[in-house]
């Protein structure tokens, strides 16, 4: 009787792939961005990012903005104020995102964004709807009300 299994099975005849042997792992960066994802805050800081440096449409904000807001994005996405000064410039990126939270429901936020050596700040409120989804009712940038 041939045994393939159990304590004295073949192991030449392994089908599994070969397991990893080096002791390299990948790095935390990856892990770290979507843990942060997670946050109302730095969601919503991405998203306006992207939107303000022309690298997303405005429409995508229509869901996640109150009137107000979304009327502030569309009137300030053509400039895209926050697209990297010169070509290459490098892609601007959301360094940190703090928050001040004045009741239950309402989150006030402020992000540092960089692109290259420049650094601009980004505000933005965020509002609780009865559905329990956060949506951006304000934003600022540059101290300039956008």
């Amino acid at each position: 009787m041939n045994r393939t299994t159990g304590p004295g099975r073949d192991t030449a005849r392994r089908t599994a792939p070969p397991r990893r042997t080096d002791t390299r792992r990948p790095g935390a960066v990856p892990a770290a961005r979507q843990l942060r994802a997670g946050i109302p805050r730095y969601w919503f800081a991405e998203q306006l990012l992207l939107t303000l440096s022309g690298q997303r449409p405005v429409h995508r904000m229509l869901g996640y903005t109150l009137p107000a807001a979304y009327d502030l994005l569309v009137e300030l996405a053509p400039r895209a104020p926050l697209r990297p000064p010169a070509p290459g410039g490098g892609t601007p990126v959301v360094h940190r995102c703090d928050q001040f939270q004045p009741r239950p429901g309402v989150i006030e936020a402020y992000a540092r964004i960089g692109s290259g050596d420049r650094v601009r700040a980004l505000a933005f409120r965020l509002e609780q709807g009865t559905d329990r989804r956060w949506r951006c009712s304000a934003v600022e940038l540059g101290g300039a009300r956008a």
